[in-house]
């Protein structure tokens, strides 16, 4: 496992990441003189180059014939390519050549479609409006043993739009809170409330309390739909908000072949603090068509939902998705995974979450697929139903994968239709293993944030690779890996203030141009335009320019591949090293048998840097120490072996299957303030048990670590 390694420093007195506003994006910037004049020095000597070359050429066939001058040409060219390096890039740029000229094709047709949608002004809500009319008989979801057609999720979308409309409560531009477990009526009521121009907030059903008031507030919402099944989450918070504020329960009775229960029955009265029953406004709402007058759906530019980041590091942001940004994310995996109109998905992530509730969805409203869906996740369950449903694409994220092959071999594992999966997360420390044993031919992994336009995609099955940048053309989809101090990541710039792109090999922060009028290069940020400032850092290749900075370090190979290394901030530095957090995390998981591991820096008194940590869940007590320091032993370089170890029964993820660490690092490695097993690493004898004594002896300085 390479380290993370940075030299360098922030010049003072430079523009850095923030102080921007997304919507000043558009001003023109004078070029930088220094290129200019770079550029002209390097043509003046090429054309002298060029002269001499020439000169020699025609004396040689003036004296010595076109034989000499041919074995001129040759004997330059062949100087010229094995000199200086040039023999091993050509070599790079014929093995490179097939997969860019297909990433270039896939490209093409991508920027074409985009180009139609945004000529045409489509929006989402119109362009399943086409569908519908197309194939209303087709089915579009599969959910707990019900079909949905495409004209049956039209129809109740459109009476969804007409039950808002008739509350005269919504104008286009409005948002509204959305707070729901998966099922078709989720999908149907953000799209319906589109039709009339409203912005839906899609808010993780597993918040509580502050981080789900939070959410609803941040997006400045003008009401609220729940769905019945989290009635307890919102009573805890129904005195956060303000009494006058509107609350639509939905409980599924709208729905077609519903069955609800008396105890789900609900009063249509507010003033008295109860909520508004939604299924009885929709009942009696028309299902055709809204007219002309009663619909604002929006336009290409126009924003669609707001989606929110996980809250790894905090409460959620709510990032900013339009028509056009929905358009190129379903199209861009449509095209690169290699996706068909025939094909069925097999989804079970959330769908608040872009994975699920863009890239999946979107499948079905933009290109015709169909979708099993299934409410939450099941390791154990994902391809016994996929067979039995008849799936042919798998999604996945986060942990999912890992998950599914810690479950026990069964028959079913290979007799399914599922050959390609898509999505992001599956560690290449699995990779191999995980396609082998499943049976699935393609890859589909791709990066990309919620909210930014720094996105890539794995077209080869390269694997472990996140995506790749042509080194024959990087200039056709400006991305790129810069510089970057690995704790903070700042840019690290060079003396004419501008950053340094990382050479193969180097480890860097993944930046995006910013073009604002390319639908596939702007960038949208926030609703909290503070937050967005932060994700934009200025003069990155040029003095004026604009990036969109991701926080993730990546590293790239000699081929263009990338590969995901660690947030920035969760790298810490230990004897002088880098350690990468997300690389520890997938070690020790292989080691101890795909259990979940989290791994973190802690400061120790009088040390420099941070001593390692991991926190490993172990809910049946059955985790052998000897195996784990044996295992860490033979597979981590010294400096990134974990010191401490805590042994938790359970442990905090987010609802995209991300591993949460900041309340882990917070409490460090005091037996005081922490009730869980506690170990550390001795200089002879492995893990042994960490003591309050232990403990205050490694502060003293009197243990040595």
């Amino acid at each position: 496992m390479g380290s993370i390694t940075q030299n360098g420093k922030k010049a003072p007195g430079l523009q850095g990441v923030g102080n921007c506003d997304p919507e000043s994006l558009n001003e023109k910037r004078p070029h930088s003189p220094f290129f200019s004049h770079l550029g002209l020095r390097r043509a003046a000597l090429v054309m002298a180059l060029a002269a001499v070359f020439c000169a020699a050429a025609l004396v040689l066939w003036y004296f010595m014939g076109w034989g000499s001058v041919a074995q001129l040409v040759v004997v330059a060219l062949l100087a010229f390519v094995l000199t200086g390096g040039r023999y091993r890039r050509l070599y790079v740029m014929i093995r490179t050549l097939p997969r860019d000229s297909r990433a270039l094709i896939k490209l093409i047709r991508l920027r074409w479609r985009m180009r139609n949608y945004r000529k045409k002004n489509m929006s989402v809500a119109a362009m399943l409006r086409q569908q519908a009319a197309n194939t209303p008989n087709k089915i579009a979801f599969v959910f707990e043993n019900q079909e949905w057609t495409y004209g049956q999720v039209e129809e109740y979308s459109n009476q969804v739009a007409a039950a808002f409309k008739a509350q005269g409560e919504l104008k286009p531009g409005d948002a509204v809170a959305l707070f729901m477990e998966n099922c078709p009526e989720y999908v149907c009521i953000w799209i319906g409330l589109s039709k009339i121009g409203v912005i839906t907030a899609l808010i993780n059903h597993n918040l509580k309390k502050e981080p789900l008031t939070h959410s609803i507030k941040a997006a400045s919402s003008k009401l609220l739909i729940y769905g019945i099944e989290l009635d307890e989450a919102i009573q805890e918070i129904r005195d956060t908000l303000d009494p006058s504020f509107p609350i639509y329960r939905w409980s599924g009775s709208s729905s077609r072949n519903s069955e609800v229960t008396k105890d789900q029955e609900i009063h249509n009265d507010n003033s008295k603090g109860q909520f508004i029953d939604l299924d009885k406004l929709i009942s009696a709402a028309p299902n055709s068509t809204p007219s002309a007058e009663d619909t604002f759906t929006g336009g290409f530019d126009d924003r669609l939902v707001y989606i929110y980041t996980s809250g790894t590091t905090g409460l959620p942001k709510a990032a900013i998705i339009t028509n056009s940004r929905f358009f190129f994310l379903v199209v861009a995996i449509y095209e690169l995974t290699g996706l068909h109109p025939t094909d069925r998905l097999y989804t079970s992530l959330p769908l608040y979450h872009t994975a699920g509730g863009v890239c999946g969805v979107g499948q079905v409203f933009v290109n015709g697929c169909s979708m099993f869906l299934r409410r939450k996740f099941s390791a154990s369950s994902y391809f016994r139903e996929a067979k039995t449903y008849h799936c042919t694409v798998g999604q996945y994220i986060g942990e999912m994968c890992r998950y599914m092959l810690s479950t026990p071999p069964h028959p079913d594992d290979r007799k399914h239709a599922i050959k390609t999966i898509f999505g992001n997360g599956l560690r290449p420390q699995i990779w191999s293993q995980f396609v082998e044993r499943f049976g699935i031919t393609h890859v589909g992994e791709f990066y990309g944030a919620t909210e930014g336009n720094a996105n890539i995609s794995n077209i080869d099955d390269t694997v472990g690779a996140i995506g790749f940048i042509s080194r024959i053309a990087p200039w056709i989809y400006p991305i790129s890996i810069v510089k970057a101090d690995p704790a903070t990541g700042d840019p690290i710039r060079n003396k004419h203030g501008l950053c340094t792109v990382c050479k193969p090999g180097e480890p860097g922060v993944f930046v995006g141009k910013i073009i604002p009028n390319d639908p596939l290069r702007a960038f949208h940020g926030y609703v909290d335009k503070k937050a967005s400032d932060k994700k934009i850092v200025r003069d990155v290749f040029r003095k004026g320019d604009a990036a969109f900075i991701s926080g993730d370090i990546l590293v790239m190979d000699e081929f263009g591949y990338l590969y995901f290394k660690d947030r920035t901030g969760d790298t810490f530095r230990w004897k002088g090293e880098n350690v990468s957090t997300s690389e520890v995390e997938a070690v020790i998981s292989n080691v101890i048998g795909f259990r979940d591991a989290v791994a973190y820096g802690v400061e120790v008194s009088g040390l420099e840097g941070r001593a390692g940590m991991v926190a490993i869940l172990d809910k049946e007590n059955t985790l052998d120490l000897a195996v784990l320091h044996a295992g860490i032993q033979k597979t981590l370089p010294a400096y990134a072996r974990p010191i401490f170890i805590r042994v938790l029964t359970e442990l905090d993820m987010t609802g995209t299957y991300k591993l949460k660490k900041v309340d882990l690092q917070r409490d460090g490695f005091d037996p005081s303030i922490i009730t869980d097993k506690l170990y550390y690493q001795t200089a002879s004898s492995g893990y042994e048990l960490l003591t309050q004594d232990i403990y205050d002896q490694i502060q003293t300085g009197k243990v040595r670590l």
